[in-house]
């Protein structure tokens, strides 16, 4: 099994290559604001070929972009139109199916490109030599520029590890440029026999995750240090926008990046501590995509002005870049995440299946059963039934041979998604909690 990751090289440049690589970086982004405006004159085109047929010798011409880089410009827009077609057209099925009255404004403009990242390909624009130095390709020719890297990352490169594209990234406040090289890993395939723990993780606001294992251990990773400077930053951001002056502006710009450097360190430092304590393990995690729509509530002029504070609060944290972190380092460390329905994990007794959402009294902390009164933390009691579940999957695995990494793969491909779904609720709800469902070593 495979796994990427990104290293990050520190690029140690002196003048005469610190303008070069600047004004590429700009040249480039001058590119593709340029095919973007043509892509929306002509229909919105996402077709990457047509597009470089038509723009090809003409931002080679006009910003002297290298062949490589000319040729990389019209992909790139192609994929951006290709991700806002797809957008409008969901929008177009939500709106049919009345899930939203909203319509999708993404393709009402061209996009336009900020960010003066660009993209090189391994051994046609960049290159890896002796010494900790890297060749990049600029507008007038290649310059060769030492770096320095994590440790472990320069090992990987240096035993093998496979070196795919990279991205030039400058970080404006420090005046320093990156190059976030992807390096593809090799990982052990997961088996049962070496996948013998199982882990079940449940994310908060309260606690940003809460991890339980079949053994009967626990452990709670508080979010009580770094949620309250999230909201802190989020008042602030809704200060800066009412007054809307040219200061402000500059100043939500700087909020956000400390905002998300915030939210990404914790993530960081929780993912990080999971996978360390659970080595050699299945991790189950939530499957969360399209929570929002799939939790019931007002939204929007219907909500009441509580309820719309509970809304913003539950999508202020970055649960996805959390969970994905997990996934990758996971493998890093011999485990392996699967994702399992969230599905009434939080209102569903372990020890009798009784379900209801009066199983938390005022939403709060404590879980109370009100069939058979058994009572723990709520987040523990999520964990919990997201570790049964995990351990359903991995039985089936031994039983089957394959591993369902997603829900609904369990499940017959001729059954609709609904009986499926019903299918897989039920056998959830047979599920009682024993330390005595531990698989063995």
């Amino acid at each position: 099994m495979k796994q990427l990751i990104t290293a990050k090289l520190n690029l140690h440049t002196d003048a005469t290559q610190f303008r070069a690589l600047r004004a590429t970086q700009l040249a480039y982004r001058d590119a593709l604001n340029h095919v973007s405006q043509y892509s929306f004159a002509h229909g919105k085109m996402s077709n990457q070929i047509r597009l470089r047929e038509a723009t090809y010798y003409e931002i080679r011409a006009s910003y002297g972009l290298p062949a490589q880089m000319a040729t990389n410009v019209p992909r790139q827009v192609g994929a951006t139109y290709k991700t806002l077609w797809t957008k409008a057209k969901q929008n177009a099925a939500a709106r049919k199916a009345g899930i939203t009255k909203k319509r999708y404004k993404g393709l009402d403009q061209p996009p336009k490109y900020v960010s003066p990242t660009l993209t090189y390909n391994y051994q046609r624009d960049y290159s890896l030599k002796e010494d900790s130095q890297v060749s990049i390709l600029t507008l007038s020719g290649r310059v060769v520029v030492s770096y320095s890297a994590y440790s472990k990352h320069r090992a990987l490169m240096q035993q093998g590890a496979g070196i795919g594209a990279a991205k030039l990234w400058y970080d404006k406040p420090r005046k320093q440029f990156y190059l976030l090289v992807s390096l593809e890993v090799e990982a052990a395939d997961p088996t049962p026999e070496t996948h013998t723990s199982v882990v079940g993780v449940d994310v908060g606001i309260r606690y940003l995750a809460v991890a339980a294992t079949t053994r009967g251990d626990r452990s709670f990773h508080s979010g009580k240090h770094v949620v309250p400077k999230a909201n802190h930053y989020a008042r602030l951001r809704k200060r800066l926008q009412k007054k809307g002056t040219r200061s402000a502006t500059r100043r939500l710009v700087v909020i956000s990046g400390r905002e998300r450097r915030l939210k990404q360190d914790a993530n960081h430092v929780v993912s990080k501590r999971i996978v360390t304590r659970h080595p050699h393990s299945l991790i189950g995690l939530e499957e969360l995509t399209h929570i929002r729509e799939r939790t019931k509530g007002k939204r929007g002029k219907q909500a009441s002005k509580k309820q719309r504070r509970a809304n913003a609060i539950y999508s202020k944290w970055a649960f996805a870049e959390l969970h994905s972190m997990i996934a990758y380092k996971a493998l890093l460390h011999g485990s392996m995440a699967i994702k399992v329905d969230a599905h009434y994990t939080s209102q569903t007794c372990p020890m009798c299946g009784h379900t209801c959402a009066a199983n938390r009294p005022n939403k709060g902390l404590l879980f109370v059963c009100q069939h058979c009164h058994y009572s723990l933390h709520a987040d523990l009691v999520g964990a919990r039934n997201i570790t049964m579940r995990t351990l359903l999957a991995r039985q089936d695995w031994v039983r089957t041979g394959h591993l369902s990494i997603a829900p609904g793969s369990l499940a017959d491909p001729d059954v609709s998604s609904d009986e499926a779904k019903a299918a897989r609720r039920q056998r959830y709800a047979e599920l009682r909690w024993s330390l005595d469902t531990s698989p063995a070593l």
